[in-house]
């Protein structure tokens, strides 16, 4: 019998626990919605009351955790979260390992879905690879080797916070969910004649789900504000590219959902900041897992955890 592993993802919105086999298959799934008024601690209730069924499906010999926010990979303790509160130093590794039994690895969720996104989605084949998640904040993580990158101390291959200029914008400023939502808000109010505008009309807020069918209808604003977001990811990410040298840039996250019209466009803007020798720079890819990339990766941190 194959061993079975479990994986964890713990978000701001979301919780995920499934099991799956040696291949990081997922076999099993239980996904939570967080109430972030509980905190820490309510999450923490989620998961111990999920553990043992989802333990009684397999035989699993170890457990990875994607956490969202800060880690100490080493320790297994949460440095903060930026999210829900409850989690500053917990014990993570540990209060699994005693609730379990088994053999534990945490690491930030963005690490944790580029190890997966490196290992089974479009990182395959590449080396370095480096995954960069746009959504209600703006993440990355580098995986060289089949490794994740870390750090002399956590919060290595932080993208979002990459400043833009002197003053202070950073990525998250410009390129996350909110910041997509708010830009979009503005130039309909600009603009409300447009096909992103009349998109928007009904929507409370995520106006950047409007976005991908706008582009669809050629509408002018959505291309514009498409451009802009492109041209200000594609400049954090060329010190990502000079420094590091990735082979394949991977983007995720839900405002990835846009798809190639997104992908091509940070992939024509990067040219303009990569240094002639450099170039063309590395390859951009959309993320292959989508919403599994996490617990994915997580499958795979256990596997490394069993070892």
């Amino acid at each position: 019998m194959q061993p079975a592993f479990l994986g964890i993802e713990i978000g701001g919105t979301k919780l995920q626990l499934v099991a799956g086999d040696a291949d990081a298959r997922i076999t099993t799934r239980r996904r939570f919605t967080v109430d972030q008024a509980r905190g820490g601690a309510g999450i923490r209730e989620q998961i111990q009351a999920a553990l043992p069924e989802l333990m009684a499906t397999a035989t699993p010999v170890a457990l990875g955790v994607g956490f969202g926010g800060p880690v100490d990979a080493a320790t297994g303790q949460i440095c903060c979260s930026h999210q829900i509160e409850g989690w500053s130093e917990f014990p993570l590794g540990d209060w699994l390992r005693g609730l379990t039994g088994l053999p534990v690895r945490v690491d930030n969720d963005a690490n944790t879905a580029a190890l997966g996104e490196a290992q089974r989605g479009a990182g395959v084949g590449s080396n370095p690879v480096f995954y960069v998640t746009l959504g209600s904040g703006v993440g990355g993580g580098l995986v060289v080797g089949g490794r994740i990158y870390h750090g002399a101390k956590p919060g290595e291959a932080e993208i979002g916070h990459v400043r833009l200029d002197r003053a202070g914008t950073i990525i998250e400023h410009r390129c996350s969910g909110w910041a997509v939502d708010r830009k979009i808000r503005e130039a309909c109010a600009r603009e409300p004649q447009s096909a992103l505008s009349q998109r928007t009309a009904n929507l409370p807020s995520g106006e950047a789900r409007a976005l991908a069918p706008a582009l669809a209808q050629g509408d002018p604003v959505a291309q514009r504000i498409l451009a802009e977001v492109a041209d200000d990811l594609a400049f954090g990410l060329s010190h990502v590219t000079q420094l590091m040298h990735p082979e394949v840039i991977v983007l995720g996250g839900g405002l990835s959902l846009v798809g190639e019209p997104l992908r091509a466009a940070v992939a024509t803007a990067l040219q303009r900041y990569v240094m002639e020798a450099f170039a063309p720079g590395p390859r951009m890819a959309l993320a292959g897992l989508g919403e599994d990339a996490v617990p994915v990766g997580a499958l795979f941190l256990a596997q490394a955890a069993g070892q």
